[in-house]
């Protein structure tokens, strides 16, 4: 059978460390008489990940290899979230959903929460947008209140990178983003020990 697109890394927690990086693409000119500086802030943001796993046997490291391996360089996509951050700092209950079709930019507007909480969601909190190839990660980037009614509008990073159906999902426990390796090579190495290295670096997947 055909492998699928994102695919899912094997489970276990051998992550030793995890790097995650906030790209934004931002132009910055300076004139060479004033030091007067112009910036342009361009639609693109995106996430960068860097993952150092413990050192593994083979019978667990096979399995990592042949999953990123798998990938084909940049070809293929995975999936991948904060390992320690799993749940919200945030209440984060109730049904989530976007509220509202046509939505773009840094803000996005949901209902579906319990009602009148403060801090429903909190600076710093993940969650996830869409499922499968359509998997987006953000991050809140103010502390968020639930109204009444259950409404709340959240801050966010990156910007929505596109816009969210009407009621979609709104994903606060394991969140995950969708990656791509930052480049064509995967290696990896065997000590004299016999225990396997394995560093992987990757960028979000758009």
């Amino acid at each position: 059978m055909p492998i699928s697109y994102p695919i899912t890394l094997p489970l276990g927690e051998v992550a030793r460390e995890v790097r995650f990086g906030a790209r934004s693409l931002v132009g910055l000119t300076s004139s060479p008489f004033t030091g007067e500086q112009q910036v342009f802030a361009h639609a693109g943001a995106l996430w960068q990940l860097e993952i150092e796993l413990k050192p593994m046997r083979r019978a667990e490291a096979e399995a990592w290899i042949a999953a990123l391996v798998s990938l084909n360089g940049r070809e293929g996509t995975f999936l991948f979230g904060d390992p320690v951050n799993t749940s919200p700092r945030g209440v984060g209950t109730g049904t989530p959903l976007v509220n509202g079709a046509s939505q773009t930019g840094r803000t996005l507007v949901t209902d579906g929460w319990t009602v009148s909480q403060t801090g429903i969601l909190k600076t710093g909190d993940w969650f996830q947008l869409g499922s499968g190839s359509t998997t987006r990660l953000h991050k809140v980037m103010a502390d968020s209140n639930s109204d009444g009614s259950g409404n709340a509008t959240l801050e966010i990073w990156p910007r929505l990178r596109e816009s969210p159906a009407d009621d979609a999902a709104i994903v606060v426990t394991n969140p995950v983003g969708q990656w791509r390796l930052a480049e064509n090579l995967f290696d990896w190495s065997i000590g004299m020990a016999r225990f396997y290295g394995l560093h992987l670096s990757a960028v979000e997947a758009l």
